[in-house]
């Protein structure tokens, strides 16, 4: 069974992170104020970032790594953008002209 590894960010900027099975509905747990003392107190909660893992045990020990990088790191990391497939460019040839 897989599980995720999630980042929420919250109304004050700090970040949240944790692991579960489901994600769609621990996320609106978290935005309901059901999720976790820590998220309660600075709803509201937006998903910042998830990354899909093949296990718990993988999920569990992504979360405890994700939470020791410091908050420069973190963020970096969640800035990271996926890498984009490039198509191939057409270029025009030397003086053909379009219109």
């Amino acid at each position: 069974m897989s599980a995720w590894v999630y980042v929420l960010q919250c109304r004050d900027g700090s970040f949240y992170t944790g692991w579960t099975n489901n994600l769609e509905k621990r996320v609106r747990a978290h935005q309901t104020g059901r999720g976790g003392k820590y998220t309660r107190s600075r709803l509201p909660v937006k998903l910042a970032k998830a990354w899909k893992k093949r296990n718990r045990k993988e999920a569990m020990r992504a979360e405890v790594l994700f939470k020791q990088l410091t908050r420069r790191e973190k963020i970096a990391k969640l800035r990271v953008l996926p890498k984009r497939r490039t198509s191939a460019r057409v270029r025009s040839r030397a003086g053909y002209v379009t219109r």
